[in-house]
């Protein structure tokens, strides 16, 4: 199946996370191993049409270390 979504697209999640931070719209999502940034509702349509997605996120652990999380859908 093959489905089109409007993102832009980073070399690393890192990079797209930063990006959603500075601009303050989207989120940043990880579909078949690359990372993008996309509207919530294109997140929430990719979802509803059964795309496997992960949303990518900076989680602070306990001791100060930043790591990026990453939570499935679909």
């Amino acid at each position: 199946m093959t489905i089109e979504f409007r993102a832009i697209e980073f070399e690393t999640a890192h990079e797209a996370i930063q990006w959603t931070e500075a601009d303050g719209r989207g989120v940043a999502v990880m579909v078949d191993g690359k990372n993008f940034v996309v509207g919530r509702a294109e997140a929430d349509r990719l979802a509803g049409a059964g795309v496997e997605l992960a949303y990518l996120c900076d989680h602070e652990m306990p001791e100060g270390e930043h790591r990026i999380m990453t939570v499935p859908v679909n």
